[in-house]
């Protein structure tokens, strides 16, 4: 499993502009099953994206067809982790 970070690293209103293409491609990889929840830090400096990937290079190849990341809208951190323990019901995304 793998937290992405976004840090937005261009002004909301370039955010903006790419918006919508980053949003299909949340739906995309939600259908696809590899995304379990994404949203807004707040502030709104950027965002998070829990991701289910095989592996690091299958969740690399995944962020780099983020039109954030196309662009240079933002810069990512991925995080890779083991959950070892969870609360009912999420062992179905594990």
């Amino acid at each position: 499993m793998f937290i992405y970070t976004l840090t937005y690293v261009k002004p909301i209103n370039e955010v903006e502009k790419y918006l919508s293409q980053h949003i299909d491609y949340l739906e995309e990889h939600y259908q696809l099953g590899h995304f379990i929840a994404s949203g807004r830090k707040v502030p709104r400096t950027g965002g998070v994206i829990i991701c289910r990937a095989e592996n690091k290079e299958q969740a690399l190849a995944i962020l780099q067809k983020d039109p954030f990341y196309i662009h240079h809208i933002a810069q990512y951190e991925i995080i890779e982790f083991m959950p070892s323990k969870y609360t009912d019901g999420v062992e179905k995304f594990i």
